[in-house]
């Protein structure tokens, strides 16, 4: 998914001001689907030069609250950062690598939503990971 093109737009109507790190964070997430903070940080630093680990953990907060990156962290693994909100949509992880790719809902827009028992909680999200092993860690493995 490339860099959003009107980043500024979008900063501005979540009520973000537009600043030289949080472009360069928003572009880098648009960049890196999945990316650790590590990975994020090196793309924001090939941008703009030294910037500290904190800036980059302070602007990746501010875009998760703001709607506009989403965080994960499946089991196991550390805190990733995506660019894809605002859909249902979950993902697969390599047992082996760790690498992770989006898998579409199976069936309707909001089958996971409906839980069979919701216990008095007003359900707005549901997260299903799939965990298996990637085409590359299967090929590499003797059988």
């Amino acid at each position: 998914m490339p860099p959003p093109a009107d980043a500024d737009r979008l900063l501005r109507d979540v009520g973000l001001r537009v600043t030289r790190p949080r472009l360069a964070v928003l572009a880098a997430v648009h960049d890196r689907p999945h990316a650790d903070t590590e990975t994020v940080l090196t793309g924001v630093r090939a941008e703009l030069g030294a910037v500290s680990h904190q800036a980059v953990y302070d602007v990746l907060r501010a875009l998760t609250d703001a709607g506009l990156v989403r965080r994960i962290q499946p089991a196991g693994s550390v805190a990733r950062y995506e660019a894809r909100v605002g859909d249902n949509h979950h993902h697969v992880v390599c047992r082996s690598c760790g690498s992770i790719a989006d898998v579409d809902c199976a069936v309707g827009d909001t089958p996971c939503l409906t839980a069979s028992e919701d216990n008095g909680f007003s359900i707005d999200e549901a997260e299903v990971v799939y965990w298996g092993r990637c085409s590359t860690c299967t090929t590499d493995s003797p059988a």
